[in-house]
């Protein structure tokens, strides 16, 4: 079975993460913006018995757009977002894709909040590249 680990930016709190997501979302509302500090978010849903957690965490909770409170818990050293709990689905946990550092991991099959959706960012794809190694 594959194994992915997620981690902080320093490595001190990590979500390992075993088999494949059930879900893998983007998502364009406000509060994702300012919680990543780019124009989205992306985030894999696993089951809990798929994800053991290691490091010290501190946590932060905040009602979102749907009503419900999710509770962050990032990294007290450097102050990265890895994991979260939502009330609502209490036998999952959401990790941010960025922590796995993987190009490689599968991509979102579902986008929500599309109204709150920068103009530019679907079209993206369109920007000339520059190639840093």
């Amino acid at each position: 079975m594959i194994q992915r680990v997620a981690s902080c930016s320093c490595g001190q709190l990590r979500a390992t993460c075993a088999g494949e997501p059930v879900r893998v979302s983007m998502c364009h509302c406000l509060e994702c913006q300012k919680r990543t500090g780019s124009v989205y978010g992306v985030q894999a849903r696993f089951a809990r018995t798929q994800v053991t957690l290691a490091g010290a965490s501190s946590q932060w909770a905040r009602r979102g757009e749907s009503g419900g409170v999710a509770t962050f818990h990032f990294c007290a050293a450097c102050s990265a977002i890895v994991y979260w709990e939502m009330d609502a689905l209490p036998d999952f946990l959401a990790v941010a894709v960025g922590a796995f550092a993987d190009p490689a991991f599968p991509p979102p099959r579902v986008s929500v909040y599309e109204e709150r959706c920068h103009s530019w960012v679907f079209a993206a794809g369109d920007l000339p590249l520059e190639h840093h190694h």
